[in-house]
């Protein structure tokens, strides 16, 4: 296991022979299926490594050119923006025959680059959906009735702007030069990003259409009790903001389950809110303290999609989308389907909220600074601009809200200190079962800690991850999937409805439905992916902190049939 995507020195770089990278390239050639990201680093004498660019500049365009197109050895370098001339109509069962993905594309419309707004440009505060009053409601209202009322084929319009979710989602776009393999925002780093600006550029053209410098979308303050129903402002049917395919059971005023597996549980409202807590604790805090247990893993040029989730993609993330998606429709549309999700006015409110709690997360951690790898501050996505126009843009444009001149509502955050409290946690529950398995049933094995009784300094300094290697969802285009991952589960057992809030939950893997990429080499597709999980504090509050082994159990709850583990194991990231 990597320990992380950062930069391991400051030595300047120094070139690399071509003879290396040679070899290098021909060993990449064998590892077609390898579900890791590739990287070529060649050891400089000083110690540092060599930038990919560094060596693409050495070399020149015709060595460049041939090495970054062949899949088998490419360089590693960030996502490009697609080409929106070449855009496959994925194939989606059950939906309407005419549904389309993809975005207009408009001949001899030129692309510019993105540039942040002016710094005078007035700030725009998000606010919470439940605290908005009713003079902001009629401007909300009214902007979206007039972009639902524009011309399908306009990039502002409505209709559009779901379809840009679906093809970034459902295998629409190509990776530029590698036109077998897919495009794919989610299960990976560029989760967050993608999302910010997709909402951002939302926002903005929403203010173009009633004309106000100062509009702001609401978010869905899922993470707050006062915020934990869907917010009545969705909820009118006259409104241009309601959605007929909800969930009917899980209207106001119902309390969302940031643990949603397809069941709602038999609760009293307060235990339903203080688990709510305690998930969003695991999720920001004790299971998010490194970068990319927080944010995925890296997903570069000619890599294979879905190397993996952050652990807020799978919970709370995936799971709001399950919880409001209408079980009456054939694949749980709108937004428990990835494809249609963003036809559904909320799906906007709930990624302010997505978002915000990135925003947050980065504030809790000084000197924080994401990822400082240029191959994910270098990719780049294509948008539609509130002037119609389409618009390149980077990670790197986006890091900073204040720049793009918007914030939030200050709402608290009540989840701070709502860690699990710690109990005797008694003999676990024996190993059962082995791996690689399918996941129709609980499978327990025993896992071998290559470290124990660390130091504070040790802890903080290397995060011990759970890591579930080898998932394998079947085509679920129809099915969300959801199973938790569970340490040293008590013999006596825990109760399947809070198993999640507890503290021997590691984490979830939630996948909402999406389209895989049917092409030559995959007859059906599905998704290959990897989890991990902090566990640090986890272990201290199990009691498990000196233990050589630990028992991980793997829980289905939702689509369990669809899923297959090879292994489970632990290891350090930085």
């Amino acid at each position: 296991m990597e320990s992380s995507g950062m930069p391991q020195s400051t030595t300047p770089r120094m070139p690399c022979t071509l003879q290396s990278l040679a070899r290098r390239s021909l060993l990449l050639r064998h590892r077609k299926e390898a579900r890791q990201p590739r990287r070529i680093s060649c050891e400089a004498t000083g110690g540092g490594h060599v930038d990919r660019r560094d060596v693409l500049l050495g070399f020149g365009g015709a060595v460049a050119a041939g090495l970054a197109t062949d899949r088998g050895a490419a360089i590693a370098a960030p996502i490009q923006a697609p080409d929106l001339r070449n855009c496959h109509r994925p194939d989606l069962p059950d939906t309407a025959p005419d549904t389309n993905c993809c975005p207009t594309y408009r001949a001899g419309s030129s692309i510019i680059d993105f540039r942040p707004p002016p710094a005078s440009t007035p700030l725009r505060v998000r606010p919470a959906a439940h605290l908005v009053d009713r003079e902001y409601l009629a401007k909300y209202e009214r902007a979206v009735r007039l972009m639902k009322q524009l011309p399908a084929d306009d990039p502002r319009s409505f209709e559009q702007q779901w379809r840009v979710h679906c093809a970034y989602c459902d295998g629409a776009f190509d990776q530029v030069g590698f036109p077998n393999l897919e495009i794919q925002v989610h299960n990976c780093w560029l989760f967050f990003p993608w999302h910010r600006f997709y909402v951002y550029f939302h926002e903005r053209i929403l203010g173009r259409l009633i004309g106000d410098e100062t509009f702001a979308l609401p978010f869905w303050n899922w993470d707050a009790p006062g915020g934990m129903t869907l917010p009545a402002i969705y909820a009118n049917r006259s409104s241009p903001l309601y959605d007929e395919r909800r969930d009917p059971a899980h209207q106001p005023p119902v309390l969302v389950d940031l643990d949603f597996s397809g069941t709602d549980p038999n609760i009293p409202r307060d235990q339903q809110i203080d688990m709510n807590l305690m998930i969003m604790y695991r999720e920001m805090i004790s299971g998010a303290k490194k970068t990319e247990l927080f944010l995925g893993q890296p997903y570069r040029a000619g890599d294979e999609p879905d190397p993996g989730a952050g652990s807020f993609e799978n919970v709370p993330h995936g799971t709001v989308h399950f919880w409001t998606g209408d079980p009456r429709q054939p694949n749980g549309e709108d937004m428990a389907n990835f494809y249609s999700s963003a036809r559904d006015p909320v799906f906007f409110s709930h990624h302010g909220n997505v978002d915000r709690l990135w925003r947050v997360w980065r504030g809790l951690r000084p000197g924080n600074t994401d990822f400082a790898d240029p191959d994910w501050l270098d990719a780049a996505f294509l948008f539609y601009d509130e002037d119609a126009r389409p618009v390149r843009v980077r990670v790197r444009d986006c890091l900073d809200t204040a720049t793009l001149r918007y914030t939030y509502q200050d709402v608290g955050l009540p989840w701070l200190n709502a860690r699990p409290a710690q109990k005797s946690a008694g003999t676990p529950a024996p190993a059962a079962g082995s791996l690689p398995a399918t996941l129709d049933k609980t499978v327990r094995v025993t896992v071998t800690r290559p470290r124990v009784s660390r130091t504070r300094k040790e802890k903080d300094e290397e995060e011990e991850v759970l890591v579930v290697e080898g998932i394998e969802i079947a085509d679920h285009f129809n099915r969300f999937v959801k199973f938790d991952v569970l340490v040293n589960e008590p013999e006596s057992g825990v109760d399947a409805t809070t198993a999640a809030a507890t503290m021997y939950c590691a984490g979830s893997i939630a996948h909402t439905p999406h389209m895989m990429r049917h092409d030559k080499e995959k007859e059906k597709g599905s998704v290959k992916t990897v989890a991990r999980f902090g566990v640090c504090d986890l272990m201290d509050d199990i009691g498990a902190d000196g233990d050589k082994t630990v028992i991980v159990s793997l829980v289905p709850r939702c689509g369990g049939e669809l899923v297959t583990v090879r292994g489970v194991s632990i290891g350090y990231v930085k």
